[in-house]
């Protein structure tokens, strides 16, 4: 099945790592302030539920049961006073605890999208986005629920549950003895429990991950999954990832119940044994009643932490996974560092260059394969010059986008080297590279935003330059047309837009941000006949004094190149004008005799 593999990896790891938890409060640190005020007010919570079986026990030994109304009235005030008090303590708490729990989140999610945008494409490759989407969504939402009712309030469970034994043992220790005796029992199971619930909670978040990447597909191809009357198929597939997120859960939930079910029997369990031990006790005289029903109120505050210990570990181990796959993907290397040239630096390199001037482009003896053993191009050498129209030919899969995306960088060299005016691209700023080197791809992308938006992307320099550039491509007659003009809403992935006015927005894109170097990877394939006209003469409007590289599958669109370059297998087969190689004879006579006489 399609949803399986590159998952597995995710189910491993321990169950709680003290490295994770350490890095982890790194991004706690600029809130200790808030922490610290959690932290002094735990104890103050844990002391306000201590003295409320104690004051219980004052009310019944020294007026319930001698029969002194004196001063009840003032025990009842200090009970109701001690309940506000811890009201308003664990407001405060749950409030401190809430707000720095969404600012980490805030923070992660920060962090997490600022690294996803240098990381190489190569990481989108292997990695689906549905994967991606969970670990800055959901998982990072984890991190929120550790802090409302994890990592925190286990310090104050543990303050409270250190101050009932201590009170217990003071009170009585014979009894507080015979109430301990189930905590060897409790110790163990909740010990075992955590083993059975460790695996788990990882399968849950590894099945989650799998569940969205699956329905980010499907949606994103809806409309080819409706062509093709594949709903079903889908649904099937649905169908079996859902009822697989289902089955994970299904062991959390049996030893979550079975966890709880356990802990109430033992409560009652020692609620019994103090009924009967304590119950003895008083017939002696050696015990007061209010001791007693103390007793069973601490009881019951005792056993209510560790009744909710299966949700902490819940939450816990869910926040372990999180953060496993979090620090995964932080730890995932980004993109090759963009270089950082000084002054000296420039001058030395500026002053490096031969006295010719370099050809601005030059591959030489480039080879790269996306799979081991699987060369896409192997020792491909190319040298262009200012301002020429080069034109990249041949079949399918041949490598010729490959070379467009080794000039950006999206994917690295593996041998040989790239040079932009004698300098190694591998020398250069990343986004001196990218800023000079401008793409319009075949499938156009747009933005939910404004087309304003969609041409400059929120750059200044690009914004000032919008309508020049809509213009230079007749972006602008269809703009003009809309209501709202260049204001324009574009909807998510431009649904509202024809495929031919999406490619004339990243035309006017490509115009605006005024790159040096334009690459267009067949980018009129998406035009209709009736625009292809227009679109050609923005075209040579925007390659006006630009080096371009143009890849083709329509030969009419690259007749006047400067030069026409043949790609089979990787290697450069031929090079020449149209005429020249029309009269070699060649692979480009050969497709071109294909595409207008074999029709």
């Amino acid at each position: 099945m399609r949803h399986g593999g590159i998952y597995e990896e995710e189910v491993a790891g321990k169950a709680y790592d003290g490295a994770l938890l350490r890095r982890f409060a790194n991004y706690v640190a600029p809130y200790r302030s808030s922490i610290i005020i959690v932290l002094l007010i735990l104890p103050l919570v844990a002391t306000c539920r201590l003295a409320q079986p104690w004051i219980i026990k004052l009310a019944i030994d020294n007026h319930i049961i001698s029969g002194k109304l004196a001063g009840l009235e003032t025990i009842a005030l200090a009970f109701l006073g001690i309940l506000l008090i811890e009201s308003l303590l664990s407001f405060i708490e749950v409030y401190l605890l809430q707000s720095v729990g969404q600012r980490v989140m805030s923070d992660m999610r920060s962090e997490l999208y600022q690294h996803v945008m240098h990381l190489p494409v190569t990481w989108f490759d292997q990695v689906p986005v549905g994967s991606a989407v969970t670990r800055l969504t959901s998982d990072v939402e984890v991190l929120g629920e550790m802090f409302a009712s994890g990592i925190i309030t286990i310090v104050g469970d543990i303050l409270l549950l250190i101050g009932i034994i201590s009170v217990m043992l003071w009170m009585n220790p014979k009894l507080s003895l015979v109430t301990f005796s189930v905590l060897p029992v409790l110790i163990y199971v909740a010990y075992t429990f955590r083993r059975r619930m460790r695996q788990s909670f990882r399968e849950v978040r590894a099945r989650l991950g799998r569940l969205n990447a699956f329905l980010n597909e499907c949606i994103s191809g809806i409309s080819i999954i409706q062509i093709f009357n594949r709903e079903r198929d889908e649904e099937r597939r649905f169908s079996e990832l859902n009822a697989s997120y289902r089955d994970a859960n299904m062991p959390v939930i049996f030893w979550d119940a079975s966890l709880y079910a356990l802990v109430e029997a033992l409560s009652s369990l020692a609620v019994a044994l103090i009924i009967w031990y304590g119950g003895g006790e008083i017939i002696k005289g050696a015990l007061t009643f209010g001791v007693l029903v103390a007793f069973i109120q601490y009881i019951e505050k005792f056993f209510a932490p560790i009744r909710d210990l299966s949700a902490k570990y819940s939450v816990m181990q869910g926040a372990m996974a999180a953060l496993e796959r979090i620090f995964a993907l932080l730890d995932t290397p980004a993109a090759t560092p963009r270089q950082q040239m000084t002054a000296t630096d420039a001058a030395s390199d500026k002053n490096s260059f031969p006295a010719a001037t370099p050809p601005l482009i030059e591959f030489k003896d480039v080879s790269f394969s996306y799979q081991d053993g699987n060369d896409i191009l192997n020792s491909f050498s190319l040298a262009v010059g200012r301002g020429e129209r080069i034109a990249l030919v041949g079949e399918s899969g041949g490598g010729k986008t490959t070379i467009t995306r080794l000039l950006t960088r999206l994917y690295e060299i593996e041998r040989g080297s790239i040079l932009i005016e004698g300098r190694d691209i591998r020398d250069l700023p990343l986004e001196e590279v990218r800023r000079r080197v401008g793409v319009v791809l075949q499938d156009p992308c747009l933005f939910t935003g404004s087309i304003e938006f969609n041409i400059c992307l929120g750059d200044e320099q690009a914004s000032q330059r919008v309508r020049l550039a809509a213009a230079a491509v007749g972006a602008d007659r269809f703009i003009e047309r809309m209501p709202n003009g260049y204001g324009e809403e574009v909807r998510e992935r431009g649904n509202n837009f024809s495929v031919g006015e999406k490619q004339l927005i990243s035309f006017a894109r490509a115009v605006a941000f005024d790159p040096e170097i334009l690459v267009l990877d067949e980018a009129t394939a998406s035009i209709d006949p009736a625009s292809e006209q227009m679109i050609q003469d923005g075209i040579r409007g925007m390659m006006q004094g630009r080096t371009s590289l143009v890849i083709a599958h329509r030969l009419s669109t690259i007749r006047d190149a400067d030069r026409i370059i043949t790609i089979h297998h990787g290697v450069k087969a031929e090079e020449g004008t149209h005429e020249q190689l029309m009269v070699a004879g060649g692979i480009y006579h050969k497709l071109h005799q294909l595409q207008f006489n074999g029709m």
